[in-house]
């Protein structure tokens, strides 16, 4: 049986998974749907159309499945889907997507999202992923997973943030970050890998070598761009992780890519085009 309190308001025609319990003075929409055994501690808002997976724990003024931010939304019934098990602790807000964006707000499994941070509208957010407190997402952002988000920091609409990469806290990102990369800075730059990340992942010492080697190759050897990454291409065979970087440049449309704080070729325009 599910638990609710008195003071709490649900609408008709919401659905309300067994063992879930909501707390005082929460609002439920009619087309919100909750999964079994979340909990809602107490001034929490869920509107829109929006799907909470199970075991779910929202904590008090979270706001998830309002209108998004955009001044071209018109009441559509777009959505946002919230995988199991996510943590979303106080002040949190994710809105529903659009129609131009797809339609669709999604957010993974058993992600961590702290005080005050932000999810807009038609972000892709992958599994096990952790927000800082006050960590913002842009619109049309791609999450990967068991990405972190440091505290404070923000991601430019359609930027793209590749699995495990790391994100230090008060940073800017205008530029996609490749997966296992490590991005911090004010117009952020690239670090150097997500070597603790990577180890708690298992990668072994042989291999974090291998994938290390082609990041510095890639990013701080001599020539263009795009020449450097051509020439690296044969190392995709090397290691999946290096395969899943190339990938990740290759399927680049919107935004630059995130390079090396002391690379010659800076992180512009013009090394985005370079490497196309």
């Amino acid at each position: 049986m599910s638990k609710i309190d008195p003071t709490a308001r649900i609408e008709d025609g919401a659905v309300i998974g067994d063992g879930v319990s909501i707390g005082p003075y929460c609002i439920v929409g009619s087309n919100v749907k909750i999964g079994p055994d979340c909990k809602l501690h107490a001034h929490v808002n869920i509107g829109g159309y929006t799907t909470l997976g199970a075991g779910c724990a929202v904590f008090p003024f979270a706001s998830l499945g309002m209108a998004p931010q955009d001044l071209g939304y018109r009441d559509e019934p777009t959505t946002l889907d919230i995988g199991e098990g996510c943590i979303i602790r106080e002040s949190v807000t994710m809105n529903v997507g659009t129609v131009k964006g797809g339609g669709k707000t999604r957010v993974g499994k058993r992600g961590f999202f702290m005080a005050y941070s932000h999810i807009g509208h038609d972000c892709l957010v992958g599994d096990n992923v952790i927000f800082a407190n006050s960590a913002t997402l842009g619109g049309h952002c791609e999450i990967g997973d068991f990405v972190y988000f440091g505290g404070l920091s923000a991601a430019h609409q359609f930027v793209r943030i590749g699995h495990q990469a790391m994100i230090g806290g008060v940073s800017g990102l205008r530029h996609d970050v490749i997966p296992y990369g490590l991005a911090s800075g004010q117009f952020a730059h690239l670090e150097g890998m997500n070597v603790v990340g990577m180890r708690r992942r298992g990668f072994t010492h042989s291999r974090l070598k291998v994938v290390r080697d082609f990041y510095q190759q890639l990013f701080h050897g001599g020539g263009i761009f795009a020449e450097r990454l051509e020439a690296l291409r044969p190392m995709g065979s090397a290691d999946t992780a290096i395969a899943e970087i190339l990938t990740f440049i290759d399927n680049g449309i919107k935004r630059p890519l995130c390079m090396a704080h002391n690379n010659p070729n800076k992180p512009s325009e013009r090394a985005h085009l370079e490497q196309r």
